[in-house]
């Protein structure tokens, strides 16, 4: 009986998501009407759809790390951080010396090391994961400015075939190589999450982490490997950041917390675990991205970007509680 009730209940979320997920779609379509009504010459051109594309593929990457963190109960606001420190590390002379392969393995191994102490400090520290990321951000941060001394570092001429994959003569089949990298990450990380037992035992560390602990799950290790995983995603991320503005500086990565949780939320991922899905989180990396670029065309100013960002977050989080108040009613 017990498993027919929990069978209808996942075939009842299977649903809603499905909905969620063409809401979504459907306001993608509005924004795309709007956009071709106010600025129909800009908006419409190919080059303005490749940009959206490619901007979405770095905060994407960001996000798909930033959704297995929230689905299993954490939050992770160092992302724009470890993003900058990545960016700046491995475009440091020294690392520069060793070639392309020296500046990809660098801001790798930068990620997933902040994500690692992160990780220790909330799984084994027993920290709480908004005030060790908290920790993460500010340390990432700093540790960034200290090591660009607040410059720009560009790449140099002997690595420039790194940053000839942002230009249209690297593009294959016109898409640009940082939307691959993006579709291979969220192809992955939608496998790991729906086909795998990782991700089975995110979803349910995050649903209840106590009874996870006594299915048998090691609760502080997966955390811990939540962490690392999002911080892998902020290397991929600032590797293609590099690629993209051929340099890394401390300035980089601001706000991306903001824009990746936003899009997680309003994808449909409970902000206290346990439930969410990938796609409605690439949908809601797509939707924030062609708002700031219909803002952009339209010359709001950045500022109002922000606020309507935090509007957003505001009301998907109220909508989330009435539906999880209703789901609990008798």
């Amino acid at each position: 009986m017990n498993d027919i009730v929990v069978t209808r209940k996942r075939f009842a979320a299977g649903k809603i998501g499905e909905l969620r997920n063409l809401g979504l779609v459907a306001v993608l379509v509005a924004l795309a009407v709007v956009g071709a009504v106010t600025k129909p010459d800009q908006f419409l051109r190919v080059d303005n759809v490749v940009l959206i594309l490619t901007l979405s593929s770095i905060i994407g990457v960001i996000t798909v790390g930033m959704t297995f963190v929230i689905i299993g109960g954490g939050i992770d606001l160092s992302v724009g951080a470890v993003v900058a420190l990545s960016t700046v590390w491995a475009t440091t002379k020294a690392t520069q010396s060793y070639g392309i392969g020296g500046i990809v393995f660098c801001a790798l191994a930068v990620g997933v090391g902040a994500g690692l102490v992160s990780g220790l400090l909330i799984a084994y520290g027993r920290l709480v994961a908004f005030i060790g990321t908290l920790a993460m951000l500010a340390s990432a941060r700093g540790l960034a400015i200290q090591l660009s001394q607040g410059k720009t570092q560009t790449v140099t001429f002997k690595n420039q075939s790194l940053v000839d994959l942002g230009y249209k003569k690297s593009y294959v089949l016109g898409i640009p190589p940082l939307v691959i990298i993006f579709v291979v990450v969220a192809v992955i990380g939608w496998f790991l999450l729906n086909r795998t037992t990782f991700g089975r035992r995110t979803f349910a560390i995050g649903g209840n982490p106590e009874a996870a602990r006594l299915a048998g799950i090691d609760v502080r290790r997966h955390t811990l490997l939540l962490y690392v995983l999002s911080g892998l995603c902020c290397g991929i991320a600032s590797v293609m950041l590099i690629i993209l503005t051929s340099s890394g500086t401390s300035a980089n990565g601001n706000l991306y917390e903001l824009d990746a949780i936003a899009a997680v939320i309003i994808g449909g991922t409970l902000l206290s675990g346990g439930r969410g899905t990938l796609v409605g989180s690439v949908l809601g990396v797509l939707v924030f991205t062609t708002i700031s670029d219909l803002f952009t065309l339209n010359n709001l100013s950045t500022a109002v970007q922000q606020i309507t960002k935090g509007l957003i977050i505001v009301v998907a989080v109220l909508i989330q509680r009435r539906a999880a108040a209703e789901r609990t009613s008798p």
